[in-house]
């Protein structure tokens, strides 16, 4: 067996161990709900590094989508399905929550890039304005006030199932043609149309790729909390899936993971400072973008993230030089 078969049903093996977890008592509940956050925050991060990192775009809306994923799954499941079935039909309904970002993603996604430029990070907070303002004056599903009933339906196997399928989701749209543009679209975006790639269809596909992991992260989040309201999802969150985009590094799948898994545990360790601690988020994006604005990773990738054949040719290479 070779040694990538045997990490991916190491990786595999994990989710049945994780389903029995909770029932264990071996792992104290705060621990749990912080590794939780941790793979829930690696779903956003590694959404928003797709738009923001591989495509050099600016996108800084990612909130509002997690707002429409977790409304939308919640609804679902507190006034659509009956409560015998949520367990069972819990995977549909991160779907659908994640459908209906993706449905916001297209909608946001194919005026905005018309155009060329900051235009994107523009349109962008004000969705996400809009979004909560409309929230707010929604009473049917709480308003300000919020939304509530949800079951607990959200446990460390399906964080981690669903974790799995955004890193790799994301790591194999990356190296398809689609992705192959999209990473043209970041280093000369005239270029690339000049070479026949399809930048404006490429950018939309990214973006509504990116929409739907963060509806699922949201549709997640609600059924983990079992309360939300529109003050959960405002431009501070989006900063937060900032952060831990810059913090690992741009253009990066293990960057991504590390900037949520830091930033998560960080915010944790801050919980003495109460409200101070949220002055730390926009404080390390400032410093960030003045010292290392490319993160820890910075460009870089892990090579468990390379495709067999970029990996071979890396080995040549440096067996070139060695040379």
């Amino acid at each position: 067996m070779r040694k990538r078969d045997k990490h991916i049903w190491v990786i595999l093996g994990l989710i049945p161990a994780l389903a029995v977890l909770p029932h264990t008592g071996l792992v104290n509940p705060y621990l749990e709900l912080v590794l939780m956050y941790i793979g829930i925050n690696i779903i956003l991060t590694v959404g928003l590094n797709l738009v923001n990192g591989y495509m050099g775009e600016f996108s800084v809306g990612h909130a509002a989508f997690m707002a429409i994923g977790a409304y939308a799954s919640s609804i679902l499941t507190v006034k659509v399905i009956p409560a015998a079935w949520g367990a069972t039909l819990f995977p549909l309904v991160v779907l659908a929550g994640g459908a209906a970002a993706a449905l916001a993603g297209v909608v946001i996604a194919v005026p905005s890039f018309k155009t060329r430029g900051d235009y994107l990070a523009i349109v962008t907070l004000a969705f996400n304005m809009i979004i909560r303002s409309a929230l707010e004056n929604m009473e049917v599903i709480g308003g300000p006030r919020g939304f509530m009933g949800m079951a607990k339906l959200t446990n460390p196997a399906w964080v981690y199932v669903w974790t799995l399928i955004a890193v790799f989701g994301v790591r194999n749209f990356v190296y398809t043609n689609y992705g192959r543009g999209v990473l043209s679209i970041r280093e000369d975006e005239v270029a690339s149309a000049l070479v026949s790639v399809d930048t404006r269809k490429c950018k939309v596909l990214a973006f509504v790729l990116s929409s739907f992991f963060a509806g699922v992260a949201g549709a997640l989040f609600a059924h983990l909390l079992q309360f939300i309201n529109p003050r959960s999802f405002t431009i501070l969150k989006s900063t937060e899936v900032l952060v831990m985009v810059y913090l690992g590094g741009v253009g990066s799948i293990w960057g991504s993971i590390l900037g949520a898994a830091i930033f998560t545990v960080l915010l944790e360790l801050l919980r003495p400072l109460m409200v101070w601690r949220w002055v730390v988020g926009p404080l390390m994006l400032v410093a960030l973008m003045l010292f290392r604005p490319t993160g820890i990773m910075g460009l870089r990738e892990h090579r468990w993230f390379l495709p067999g054949d970029e990996d071979m040719s890396t080995v040549e290479v440096k067996a070139d030089v060695a040379a």
